[in-house]
Formats: structure tokens, C-alpha cells, sequence
């Protein structure tokens, strides 16, 4: 009896070792879709004129709470005039309206409320996790006979959901806000000279779904990080 016993308790112990050493990966990879808006001179509702938009997008998780992001997205900005009910001075007969292409690629730094990971862990890793996020970016918008690059700078939050020890669901919102005001094709519609980083300058929203893959096991037999 106290054989079994002792074996038992050897069976259990075993199984909640192996329980508590699911792999930590470093790097992710995937990509995501939603919705791309423009708010500006031309635009003053954040739900008006959604273009579709997808991302590209590489993950190095740091620790379970913070990690960098590298994304790179493409959409469209479009916007109306008559919208705004707003008479600028370079208004000629016809309203001004524009649909023009976005790409925009950033650096994000990433905090979790909670540890992100399968919950087999001595830190009790959530599966769940809401996170915000910052960081750098460059924008590039064209069309209509002209094109801007400039610098914005994203802020945002959302919330992940690891579904497996390798697959990761995520749903987030942020804001880009760009140095330029020429996003929409036009600079300083009220002639109105202004300055200042963010000064009448143009801005747009990101709402998306994202889904990546988890891969390169963090070394459990050293600390190197």
C-alpha cells in the first residue's frame, strides 16, 4: 500500500512538472484585418468613411508583460468636404473630397496588465490579457497627383487571447497621430499658418483583429534574458 502510494505520488508530481514547463516563446508572426479612418479637416467623426485595412506584423515578447511589435499596414483615407458642413477658403466651386492609399509601418512597445501565456508556469501566466501599447511610426499617403511621408506616432490598446501554446487571438484600437497635415492632400485648409508637433495636423484610427504564431522556445536552462 504504501508502494502505490508513494507511486502515486510520484505520477502526480511528474505530471505537475510537466504541466508547469510549456515552452515560453520569444517571437511572433502574423498579421491582421479591419478597419482604417481618417479624422482631420475633412472628417470629424471617427466612424465615417471606415476603410478595409490589414497588417503584417512581427512580435518579440521580452517578458510575459512587455514586448516589442514591428507591423506594417496598408489602407485607404478617404474623405469629404460637405461632411464637415465647413466652408474652407480654398474651396472652389466643387466640394473637396479625396480617397487616397495609406501604408504606415511602427514600432510599438507593449505592456500586459496580466503575464500573457498558457497558465503552465510558476508566475501564473493568464491566458487572457487586456495591453497598451506606444510607439514610433512612418506614414506614407498617395493619390490625387500627390503623396506625403511623414512621421506619426501610435497609441493604443486591446485585448489577446492565447488559444494555444502557439496560437494568439487579439483584437485592439489605436490612434496614429501624424506630424503633417497633408494626409488628406491638402495643408492648412483654413489659412491658417500653424505650428507645433500636432498642431491642425491629421490623424487616423486602426480597429482591427489580429492573429499570430508563436515560435522560437525561450532556453529554459539559461537566463540570458
Amino acid at each position: 500500500m504504501r508502494k502505490a502510494t508513494l507511486l502515486l505520488l510520484m505520477l502526480a508530481a511528474m505530471l505537475n512538472m510537466n504541466a508547469q514547463t510549456d515552452d515560453e516563446y520569444l517571437m511572433e508572426i502574423g498579421g491582421g484585418v479591419g478597419f482604417l479612418g481618417y479624422l482631420g479637416d475633412y472628417n470629424n467623426v471617427l466612424t465615417r468613411d471606415l476603410q478595409p485595412m490589414a497588417t503584417l506584423l512581427v512580435r518579440r515578447n521580452l517578458n510575459p508583460y512587455m514586448g516589442l511589435r514591428l507591423a506594417a499596414s496598408f489602407g485607404k483615407l478617404k474623405g469629404d468636404e460637405r461632411d464637415v458642413k465647413t466652408i474652407y477658403p480654398s474651396t472652389g466651386v466643387t466640394p473637396y473630397s479625396f480617397s487616397r492609399t495609406l501604408t504606415d509601418v511602427s514600432l510599438t512597445y507593449e505592456y500586459n496588465f496580466w503575464p500573457y501565456g498558457t497558465g503552465h508556469d510558476y508566475y501564473g501566466a493568464k491566458r487572457l490579457t487586456p495591453f497598451v501599447f506606444l510607439g514610433l511610426g512612418g506614414t506614407y499617403a498617395g493619390g490625387d497627383g500627390s503623396s506625403v511621408f511623414t512621421a506619426n506616432v501610435p497609441i493604443g490598446l486591446g485585448l489577446k487571447y492565447k488559444v494555444g501554446q502557439r496560437m494568439n487571438v487579439g483584437v485592439e484600437w489605436a490612434m496614429h497621430f501624424s506630424m503633417s497635415d497633408k494626409l488628406d492632400g491638402r495643408k492648412d485648409s483654413y489659412g491658417i499658418t500653424s505650428s507645433g508637433m500636432f498642431k491642425n495636423t491629421d490623424c487616423y484610427s486602426v480597429l482591427q483583429l489580429t492573429l499570430s504564431y508563436s515560435f522560437m522556445p525561450k532556453c529554459t536552462t539559461c537566463n540570458k534574458d
